[in-house]
């Protein structure tokens, strides 16, 4: 994972296509190791059993005249309780209490969703190991999971998703942080586990036996991302000689090595109360929050002394430093770091600035010049990693092998000539407004807001730091920024990490020389719109077939818009695969008025995300703005619709674009499988298609082609979905004009189920890489058999999710595999059902045993009335917690009615799940998740 900005800015991820959903899904990252396979979760705890003796001397006291001490210590707490009301009625939050103990508590009350997102920050990570123990934080992290003094393995888990909750935990360098979302009457429960899992983790020896294999399983697939393998060898070099320089996820040897009796000597060394922070953010009582933070946590005493940390020393090498490591890669990956302080430095702010005018997006000076302009690379981004002892700027690019020495000088030329002066007014402008929206678009969600409320107070002392921050932006220099640059990009302090593919250049010397000879070192407002507002949820027919929805939410003055047609791969014949593709990413590069940088600068100015994609069978355009620019961008995405540019060299760089990505996914065991899918699965229509095609088809075509395409998929009723606090009155004119001018009625496209291929095994090898990876897939109906769709997706419930069934077996009892899960997909007329597991090539035929096993065991009996409950539990909150975002919402509206359904099809599938029984799920069993007629997909290295 390349690290992006820095932590304050915590990116939400929505509207992935399937094939990218289901892969970040799977995939972890570098710098947060999580133990669980779900996707949004921060870092995680463990706990400290010093409680034995408090409740010792508590039963003493009960039978014994009360002492001098036990009066102080109920005086105490008594007064305690006084403050923390005091400071609950202080304003709206939020509401930071300490208990006697040091532990600090963060409520804040928040009635957006029903629900309540609890998580405990320990100031414990991987930078406060011992080099022999590299890795003994996230293996903790591993085993809360497996049980606690009161509940067995797997039972946390259970517990949380068995009321529709969601948990995880990860850790990072500085920090571990147990997280779980309920339902708002669980809110005890959730508090409850979070709290166990902290304080009173067993650390079984036999169960950590088996969870040392996942880890392991976990570090090896690591190493076939070449993201994370760059990202590990640069962190050895600009962190030398101190606790950030070995991987969170440590190494094989030390994490063979670790003992229950170190984890514990871990524990009692680092988990004291006066390092935690515990946060309750969500529909609460935040009186009613402060007793239980009380009652649980009130009692446990620090029993260590805590040395704040201190900032490391800069321990670089001091001289360029260049590893090139060649593989069997069909891309060239580069990295390129250097030192910079961590988060007691003021300079933390302009760091973020600078790097966001290098190379923070599309309209970046980097990513123009060596994107655009001199077409070297696929793509290259600039960002500043900023942890709490020491940070890092990083530099990260793609292309292909035959570019990369021109690339390599050019991009030494550029950095040694870099001038904050040549910057315009609107360049900065843009980076302001886009940093400013970054961080307050954290509030959108729960998670979101909880997260950025915990960092402040955990990393920063209070929420003040945020304003600090925000004030620092606003006020940034120029001559600031170049005072930064010359200072941290020092071509002595620089560190680069090159995987290159078998054939090109790997001689580190030339990479190294080249720095010194093209790098010499230096001596030393937007208008304002008036706002009829969002008014009442509706869905408006218009003339010619298209739909208009609204779904009001003035929770944040943003517009989130999604416009759908039916079409996509749809329209193609197997000669044009690819073609929707390429013109979705076509589409918003540029327009009758406006060339492609011109069209990303008008949008970064607005702090404005605007895309197009294309899927199976449809089509969609989506966006989110601060809705005092709608009437900047509704003329826009109107223009893009009516008078696409299409221009000749931006075709020849969305053909470039897409072939490499097309390569990359084939570097990737994960990408190179969810590519194959559908082509296995399906023989024939738009299904059995490649979706960005080959690269042979791609070169091909031309620009006619895609003219022509576009004006067809156009001209289609479409349906806008609009989520927020928007102008209604400018949006129905606009979905209006559309509709008037646009659509040609009658030219709905019918699309026909597929045939299921013939082929029914798939193998593909990938060299060089350490993990297997393994689909077992059984065919099932698509979404208008609403029935069949609603205990389906039961069954999915009851497998995946860490108290799944297949977790328990395969991963938690026999340690096949770190992520191991079961996924539903489903178009209207067609779906299937995926279990999937990453393993080692030598546990295959067991892993491949093991789905055979729960299978049989599916079929031979129901499930128990607990899993059915359990499963209906997570559906409900699953919805809720994906549907927090505006976009999630108006693409949800949008693409349901476009597909022929109500928008409301989700809620309505719960709906009928909450009603069926173990033995209808059993029926569905025997009828569609048949042995027999699998098909079975495998990635070996």
């Amino acid at each position: 994972m390349v690290p992006q900005q820095n932590v304050k800015v915590l990116a939400a991820v929505k509207g992935l296509e399937f094939e990218k959903l289901c892969i970040f899904i799977l995939l972890c990252g570098v710098l947060l190791m999580s133990s669980g396979c779900k996707v949004e979760k921060i870092d995680a705890s463990k706990k400290v059993e010093v409680a034995a003796g408090l409740i010792e001397n508590e039963s003493a006291a009960a039978v014994a005249p009360p002492s001098a001490d036990l009066v102080a210590q109920k005086a105490a707490t008594a007064e305690l309780s006084a403050e923390i009301k005091k400071a609950l009625a202080s304003g709206e939050g939020p509401h930071v209490i300490k208990l006697r103990n040091g532990m600090s508590v963060l409520i804040k009350e928040d009635d957006r969703f029903p629900l309540v997102n609890v998580r405990l920050f320990v100031h414990a990570g991987s930078a406060y190991e011992e080099p022999e123990q590299a890795g003994i934080s996230h293996l903790l992290e591993h085993m809360v999971f497996k049980g606690t003094k009161t509940r067995g393995p797997g039972e946390t888990a259970r517990a949380i998703e068995s009321v529709g909750g969601d948990m995880n935990a990860a850790t990072s360098f500085d920090y571990t942080v147990f997280y779980v979302e309920v339902p708002e009457n669980e809110w005890k429960l959730g508090m409850d586990i979070v709290t166990d899992m902290t304080f009173n983790a067993k650390i079984d020896p036999e169960e950590l036996k088996s969870e040392r294999e996942v880890v392991l399983s976990e570090l090896e697939r690591g190493e076939d991302n070449p993201g994370s393998r760059i990202f590990k060898t640069l962190q050895s070099i600009v962190w030398k000689d101190t606790s950030y320089q070995w991987p969170i996820i440590g190494y094989r040897d030390t994490v063979k090595g670790l003992t229950s009796e170190d984890i514990h000597a871990y524990i009692d060394r680092l988990y004291q109360p006066q390092s935690m922070l515990l946060s309750v953010v969500g529909k609460i009582d935040p009186e009613a929050v402060a007793r239980e933070a009380e009652k649980l946590c009130g009692s446990r005493d620090s029993v260590a002394p805590v040395v704040p940390p201190v900032s490391f020393p800069d321990t670089a090498v001091g001289k360029t430093t260049v590893k090139v490591i060649p593989g069997k890669w069909n891309k060239a990956y580069i990295g390129v770091a250097f030192p910079i302080p961590g988060l007691d430095s003021a300079k933390i702010a302009g760091l973020e600035t600078m790097c966001e005018l290098l190379g923070g997006g599309e309209t970046s000076r980097l990513y123009r010049k060596f994107k655009y302009e001199k077409r070297m690379v696929d793509s290259i981004s600039v960002s500043s990693l900023t942890l709490e002892r020491a940070g890092m700027l990083y530099v990260f690019a793609t292309l292909d092998a035959d570019k990369v020495n021109e690339f390599w000088k050019e991009l030494m030329i550029e950095l040694s000539s870099v001038d904050f002066k040549d910057f315009t007014d609107r360049e900065m402008d843009r980076v302001l407004i886009n940093l400013e929206d970054s961080l307050f678009l954290t509030k959108e969600t729960l998670s979101g807001l909880a997260s950025k409320l915990g960092y402040f107070q955990f990393f920063e002392g209070g929420q003040q730091a945020e304003g600090n921050y925000l004030y620092d932006l606003r006020n940034i220099t120029r001559d600031q920024l170049q005072q930064l640059y010359d200072e941290y990009f020092d071509p002595k302090k620089l560190a680069a990490c090159i995987l290159m593919p078998e054939g090109g250049e790997n001689d580190a010397q030339v990479f190294q020389k080249s720095v010194g000879a093209n790098w010499p070192v230096k001596t030393k407002s937007a208008a304002k719109v008036d706002n009829a507002g969002p008014g009442e949820s509706a869905t408006i027919k218009l003339a010619n077939g298209s739909k208009l929805v609204f779904i009001p939410d003035e929770t944040l003055p943003y517009t989130a818009f999604s416009m759908y047609w039916v079409g996509g791969d749809a329209d193609l014949t197997p000669e044009e695969q690819g073609l929707a593709a390429m013109v979705s990413q076509s589409l918003t590069r540029g327009t009758e008025s406006l060339n492609a940088t011109e069209l990303e600068d008008f949008v970064s100015d607005r702090a404005t995300s605007l895309s197009a994609t294309a899927g199976r069978e449809v089509f969609a355009i989506n966006a989110k703005f601060p809705s005092r620019f709608t009437s900047d961008i509704l003329p826009l995405i109107d223009e893009i619709i009516t008078r696409p540019r299409f221009a000749a060299e931006e075709l020849d760089r969305a053909r470039q674009d897409q072939v490499s990505a097309i390569k990359r996914k084939e570097d990737r065991p994960l990408s190179l499988a969810f590519r194959n899918i559908f082509p296995f699965l399906y023989k024939d229509g738009s299904y059995s298609y490649f979706h960005l095609g080959t690269p042979e088809i791609v070169d091909k075509f031309s620009r006619e082609e895609i003219i022509d395409y576009w004006k067809k998929q156009s001209s289609r009723p479409f349906v806008i979905s609009i989520c927020g606090d928007y102008d209604r009155e400018a949006l129905a004119a606009f979905a209006e004009k559309l509709d008037g001018e646009l659509v040609v009625k009658d030219t709905e496209v019918s699309i026909p189920a597929p045939h299921w291929g013939v082929e029914k095994d798939l193998t593909m090898t990938l060299p060089d890489r350490n993990q297997a990876h393994l689909m077992v897939i059984f065919p099932v109906p698509g979404m208008e058999d609403e029935e069949a769709t609603a205990g389906l997706s039961l069954l999915r419930a009851s497998l995946a999710g860490q108290s799944g069934l297949l977790f328990r077996d395969l991963r938690d009892k026999q340690g096949l595999g770190y992520t191991v899960t079961a996924f539903l997909w489903q178009a209207p007329k067609t779906g299937f059902m995926a279990f999937y597991i990453g393993t080692k090539p030598e546990q295959l035929d067991q892993a491949l045993a093991g789905f055979d096993k729960t299978v049989k065991m599916l079929k031979a009996k129901d499930l128990p009335e607990e899993e059915i409950l359990r499963a209906r539990s997570i559906l409900r909150g699953e919805y809720y917690q994906d549907h927090q975002s505006l976009l999630s919402r108006s693409r949800e509206a949008a693409s349901m009615i476009v597909k022929g359904f109500q928008p409301d099809l989700d809620q309505k599938i719960i709906e009928k799940a909450s009603k069926i029984d173990a033995a209808e799920v059993r029926d569905l069993i025997n009828k569609y998740i048949n042995w027999d007629k699998r098909y079975t997909l495998t990635v070996k290295p």
